[in-house]
């Protein structure tokens, strides 16, 4: 008896210490993924979630951009940024689904007596917000996009929304072309939404999350890169040495740093709101619904006999233009049509033309080069939609390129050779009246705090004064951001409300610079085309051909 108790604890030591084994290769297969694995904290992390919401602040992260040496003007400045983008909210903190804004309740009047709208005239309206139990709103902090339309002569543009912050919105539009115009207002998120995706920016910066490849030789890890990380785990410091933008990946076990191969998405955090949170997103009932009028929502404008003179042009007009006919009218400049190959040729001819960003402007590039013939595209074995990308027209002397920007950058995998900081790009190019700039910054910043964001346009402004310094009759072009469509988890990452915010630090921090803004925002949003992270091949001709008008007539 005594041996056979005896047997059964030498197999049960022996049963445990093969548990143990076991478990602690599968800790080690977790740990150390290969490049055929893709990283997904959130999967890892499901048990966790359940009882504590994942957050960077319970993980001690190291996070570059908090540890800036700002000056004084600079401290100023951003401060000043942060304070402008301040946006009211529930005045108790969190609301109720039911208290919250229901855009089927809510409705618009339109205020002017239909005989006094000429073209110019300014069209008031008024929106009343109630809540889904049809009572009026107390408060603030919704969310408005505003436009007057005509579908016949397709003609759009957009309006401006005041906040009363006491449920009462006003909207007021330009009028800016003859006939029956219509009205449209669009519930884009409630307050109680706004005051969700604001909790997302600063608890959860790490809701994108990347990757990167290390290897040597037959040894290869793949590591989790972000601008935050734990600090608690041996990081690798990748944070450039010329302009101090920060990035950093987990350090692999067996490599060394500088094995570093690539960088790419890792994907999305998931389980990121709480039930209650949830119910502000839903497509249909609180992410881009329409509001109906009170009364008609068309007026009739006439037109007043106008001479050539009374035409003039203002550097900082609201709306920034109109379509009309399908074509953008700029109210800032003069804007001719490039319709044809040799009109884009005869004005590119012996440019270079640098295009730097994401995926926005290089549909720039690909519309240029698949429009214009002669523009042949070199292979440069780059990944397909990442680049860099090289056409040249030889008969014209044209040269047309483009790169993205560097980290954080969602796209599919990137060499870590070609990672390049836009304004390490800028102090490259020595510039000049046949040097053409055109780059844009935004989308792939949404998920972070808008102080990173602040940095990256610093650093690409002081770039940018110097080439201008160097070579004053460089042309530089900014394009905006636009709208895009919106579903209950696109609205987490890539909100219009995140990306307004930091369209709106872009136009302030290059205000005073001589350079030129194509306003994507309008003129995406001013369409008749459902909003698109790519806008349709029409936005993005009349996009082109403000581009150019600006390149060649300047």
């Amino acid at each position: 008896m005594w041996c056979t108790f005896f047997r059964f604890q030498i197999c049960f030591v022996i049963l445990t210490a093969l548990a143990v084994v076991v478990l602690v290769n599968n800790i080690h297969l977790v740990e150390h993924l290969n490049q055929e694995q893709d990283l997904n904290p959130s999967q890892r992390q499901v048990e966790h979630d359940t009882r504590k919401p994942f957050s960077l602040a319970n993980k001690s992260p190291v996070c570059g951009y908090q540890h800036q040496v700002l000056s004084k003007a600079e401290h100023a400045e951003e401060q000043s940024l942060l304070k402008s983008l301040e946006w009211p909210g529930p005045p108790h903190g969190r609301n109720q689904f039911l208290k919250s804004t229901d855009a089927a309740h809510s409705r618009f009047v339109i205020l002017q007596s239909q005989a006094k709208l000429n073209v110019g005239s300014i069209l008031e309206v008024l929106v009343r917000m109630h809540d889904f139990e049809g009572k009026p709103k107390k408060y603030g902090g919704d969310y408005l996009q505003a436009r007057i339309h005509t579908p016949l002569l397709k003609a759009g543009a957009v309006g401006k929304v005041v906040d009363h912050q006491n449920g009462f919105y006003t909207v007021y539009f330009t009028l800016l072309w003859p006939g029956r115009v219509s009205v449209s207002i669009t519930l884009v998120h409630p307050s109680e939404g706004i005051q969700v995706l604001q909790r997302l920016r600063r608890e959860k910066p790490d809701r994108v999350y990347f990757k990167s490849l290390f290897r040597s030789g037959g040894t290869s890890e793949t590591k989790m890169c972000n601008v935050c990380l734990n600090k608690k785990m041996p990081i690798c410091n990748y944070t450039d040495l010329k302009t101090g933008e920060p990035w950093f990946c987990y350090k692999p076990d067996k490599l060394s740093c500088s094995t570093r191969v690539n960088h790419a998405k890792g994907g999305y955090l998931k389980n990121l709101l709480t039930i209650e949170e949830s119910l502000f997103f839903h497509s249909g009932i609180n992410i881009k619904v329409p509001i109906l009028a009170s009364g008609p929502d068309t007026v009739t404008v006439h037109l007043l006999s106008m001479k050539d003179e009374d035409l003039h042009f203002d550097s900082q007009p609201f709306p920034s233009g109109y379509y009309y006919h399908d074509h953008w009218v700029s109210r800032r400049s003069f804007v001719r049509q490039f319709n044809t190959p040799s009109d884009i040729t005869d004005c590119l001819q012996g440019k270079v033309v640098h295009l730097f960003g994401d995926s926005t402007i290089r549909q720039w590039f690909e519309y240029l080069t698949s429009f214009v013939p002669e523009l042949k595209l070199f292979d440069l074995g780059s990944p397909k939609n990442v680049g860099p990308f090289l056409s040249i027209d030889v008969e014209h002397n044209i040269m047309l390129k483009f790169r993205c920007h560097g980290p954080p950058i969602r796209f599919s995998t990137v060499s870590s050779n070609e990672l390049r900081y836009i304004s390490n790009e800028l102090d490259g190019i020595a510039g000049g009246q046949n040097t053409v700039v055109a780059l844009t910054i935004w989308s792939h910043f949404s998920t972070f705090t808008v102080e990173l964001y602040i940095r990256r346009l610093r650093n690409i402004r002081a770039a940018v004064l110097r080439l201008l310094d160097r070579s004053p009759a460089t042309a530089i072009v900014i394009r905006s951001a636009n709208v895009q469509e919106l579903g209950p988890e696109v609205s987490l990452f890539n909100s219009d409300w995140y990306s307004l915010q930091l369209d709106a630090v872009m136009r302030s921090m290059f205000v005073d610079l001589n350079i030129f803004i194509v306003d994507a925002w309008e003129m995406s949003l001013a369409h008749y085309l459902p909003h698109a992270l790519h806008p349709e091949p029409i936005i993005i001709k009349n996009q082109i051909d403000e581009f150019l008008s600006f390149v060649c007539l300047n």
